[in-house]
Parts: structure tokens; C-alpha cells; sequence
């Protein structure tokens, strides 16, 4: 169990979040929608602890997450993963390697500055891709990708460190609708195939809605909504994005009805373990 206590966030005299408390079972896929600012990207923050709370307190299980200092901060880093809207790569860096780098948290600092992965780490990370459907851009820079494949290969690079739980900020804010799809379906396959709790902060309604099944509203740094995608009305959106304009949900929609497998065509030949030079 993911317990949230109170938490506060404060930026001088600005409050990002304000006094958050909520619960997430192990194994939830959560969605997080609010306005620019209402303070979900900061929330995500002080769950990974890439920002301190100001008050209150995080959990997970028995763990104090908002009190981990030096290796245990680190370790929690690892069991919680995080992908970002910009990816976060390194773009002169092979995409395997860049795979591979998830393994930091899991290696001595020695091994690390002499990038030596073993062959176990190397095919780990030929089967990361495989699952998301790029294995044939292994040795390619990642900065020669598509957004939708860099997406991909930061979401195997999480993989990589084999999480418990995966945080994703605005995930699909980048992508056009096909590989927003191809990302959230795979968000979603972790989440059910191997029980990872998933939270994403999401900017489209239709997406929250079909893809997670709790939906939590945030406004003005605090949540305003808790429930299931069916308890999402017309009166709870108007809450969660201010009651001053209507909100025609199709303007923010990106369902799109074409296969999910379109985007994942394999390289004819190519044998994914011989890319990795094994």
C-alpha cells in the first residue's frame, strides 16, 4: 500500500500542493488531471523525491519515502521509476546503452564509470525493447528517434530497474495520437502483466478515462476528485478545470481506431541478440 499523509508543497510563498492524502493499493493504474499548475507535477516529484515535501509525510508499506536520506533515498529511486514528457536520454548515446543506464541503482559506482554491463543486464535490455516493439533501433542514437520511440525506450529503461512502482509525467503530452496509443498501451500492459502500480499525470480526459481505473482531480494544489472513470461528470470535470468555460472534452481527445501493432512493425531478419553483440 502507497499512502500519501497531509503532504505539503511550498515554493516560498506559494503552495504547489496542498495537505494531499490519499491511499494507492498495490497493482492500481492511476490517472492525475488538473489545469497547468493545479500541482500534479510536483506531487510526482515528492513521491520519487526528486523534491522534498514540506510537510506531511509518504509511505510505502512500512517504508517512510519522505524521510530516505543517501543510499535508502537512492534505493527508493530505484523501486520507483519515473518517465518524463521530454524523455530524458542521452541523445548521442546508443538506445541500448541508454536501456542499460537503468541498471545504475543496481551496480557498484566503479562498474557504472567503466560502463561494464554484463550479459545477463545486455539481454534484460534486448527484451525491454523487444516488449515495446523497438528492438531493431538498438545501436542507433537515441537522438535519432521518433518522440514516440524515445517514449518507448525511456519506458524500458524504467524497466530496466525493475520497479514496484512507475510514475510518468504527462507521458503522451508530445506525441501525436498513434504513439500516445502505443505508450499507454504499453503503460498499461506493465500495470496488468506484471502488477506494477502505475500513476501518470494525463492532460486528455478520453485517455484517463480508458486506461485507468481510478481518476484523481487536482486543482489549485489540491484534490478536488477521487473515483472511477464512470464518476467523472460533467460537474466533477468543471471542478477539477474551473467552472468558467464548458469543457467539449473532443477538443482534448486522442482516440484513434486503427490496430494497436501498426507502430510496432519488426525489422525483417534482424535477430535482436545479435544487436546487443551476443
Amino acid at each position: 500500500m502507497f499512502q500519501l499523509k497531509n503532504v505539503t508543497r511550498r515554493f516560498g510563498k506559494k503552495i504547489a500542493v496542498n495537505s494531499v492524502t490519499f491511499d494507492i493499493p498495490q497493482g492500481q493504474m492511476v490517472g492525475i488531471i488538473g489545469r497547468s499548475g493545479a500541482g500534479k507535477s510536483t506531487l510526482l516529484r515528492m513521491i520519487n523525491r526528486l523534491n522534498d515535501v514540506s510537510s506531511g509525510s509518504i509511505h510505502f508499506g512500512d517504508l517512510e519515502v519522505s524521510s530516505l536520506r543517501g543510499a535508502a533515498l537512492r534505493s527508493w529511486q530505484r523501486d520507483c521509476a519515473m518517465i518524463f514528457q521530454q524523455f530524458n536520454l542521452v541523445p548521442r548515446l546508443d538506445v541500448l546503452t541508454n536501456v542499460l543506464l537503468g541498471r545504475l541503482n543496481h551496480r557498484s559506482t566503479v562498474l557504472s564509470i567503466l560502463n561494464m554491463f554484463t550479459r545477463e543486464e545486455r539481454i534484460m535490455a534486448i527484451g525491454a525493447l523487444e516488449r515495446l516493439g523497438i528492438e531493431q533501433t538498438a545501436l542507433q542514437p537515441a537522438g535519432t528517434l521518433s518522440g514516440g520511440q524515445q517514449q518507448r525506450v525511456a519506458i524500458a529503461r524504467a524497466l530496466m530497474q525493475q520497479p514496484k512502482m512507475l510514475l510518468a509525467d504527462e507521458p503522451i503530452a508530445s506525441l501525436d495520437p498513434l504513439n500516445a496509443k502505443i505508450v499507454m498501451d504499453a503503460l498499461r500492459d506493465i500495470n496488468e502483466r506484471d502488477g506494477i502500480t502505475v500513476v501518470t499525470n494525463l492532460h486528455t480526459l478520453d485517455t484517463a478515462r480508458s486506461y485507468c481505473e481510478r481518476i484523481i482531480g487536482m486543482a489549485h494544489g489540491s484534490v478536488v476528485f477521487d473515483g472511477q472513470p464512470k464518476d467523472l461528470t460533467a460537474a466533477a470535470v468543471a471542478e477539477i478545470y474551473g467552472g468558467g468555460a464548458e469543457i467539449e472534452e473532443s477538443m482534448t481527445s486522442t482516440s484513434i481506431n486503427i490496430p494497436a501493432a501498426q507502430d510496432n512493425q519488426k525489422s525483417a531478419g534482424v535477430k535482436p541478440l545479435a544487436l546487443a553483440g551476443l
